[in-house]
């Protein structure tokens, strides 16, 4: 049975897929359907088992669009429940002694931010070079003769023209020279007590040795001197 398609066709019939007809969701299928009954042929009509097999056809779509929807709502249910309950889990972390593998800081939008590292050799000059979200360096510093073990340095939140940076995270990365002029990358491995918990967009951050370290970022945890030290 012939009929009219409200769907725009090339010269060979073959629909053109634009804009929101390139997929087809129930509203479209019911359309068609419609659209294909208005102008049948009315000395050649749909038999009845056309018509009840497209019937079937929608019946399913409309299933589909319905399951389809329960689990995506069900996903960002489970997320929501997820991340309560890392900021629940976040919560009794306060007092903790902890191992972070980090390489990014959270700057507030006032005060300096501390980052935390560690060398195994002497190192004759370390550079720290910080990258927004945009990947453009906004710091780039360096501190000299430093030995063995943990260190600290703290970044004033000020770019190279000494303009104050907006709040947010920042990624640092480190790169050391030894007194033979080789390079080698210091680790951002930290051990800390937790001192506060901080919440931001949805997300928990523990305060450990005056930085903020994501909870994803988080290796070990243990009691106050179980988890030894960086210089060790």
């Amino acid at each position: 049975m012939g009929f009219i398609s409200p769907i725009p066709t090339d010269t060979r019939g073959n629909p053109i897929k634009t804009g929101s007809q390139q997929e087809l969701g129930r509203n479209d299928f019911l359309q068609l359907l419609v659209t294909k009954l208005r102008y049948q042929d009315p000395l050649d009509p749909a038999s009845d088992e056309d018509f009840i097999a497209q019937l079937a056809q929608f019946a399913t779509l409309e299933q589909m669009e319905k399951i389809s929807s329960g689990i995506e709502s069900s996903a960002k249910w489970d997320f929501l429940q997820m991340q309560s309950i890392n900021n629940m889990m976040a919560a009794n972390l306060i007092g903790k002694e902890v191992k972070a593998d980090y390489r990014g800081l959270y700057l507030q939008s006032d005060g300096d931010v501390t980052i935390n590292f560690s060398v195994d050799e002497y190192a004759e000059q370390v550079r720290f070079i910080i990258t927004n979200d945009a990947g453009e360096t906004v710091a780039n510093f360096t501190r000299d003769s430093l030995g063995p073990g943990s260190h600290t340095v703290d970044w004033d939140g000020r770019d190279t023209r000494g303009n104050r940076q907006p709040e947010g995270f920042y990624a640092v990365e480190i790169v050391a020279t030894d007194g033979g002029g080789q390079e080698f990358s210091p680790s951002m491995s930290m051990v800390g007590i937790v001192e506060a918990i901080t919440y931001r967009d949805g997300g928990a951050y523990l305060r450990v040795n005056g930085s903020d370290i994501a909870l994803g970022d988080i290796s070990a945890i243990g009691e106050p001197g179980s988890l030894g030290n960086d210089d060790e």
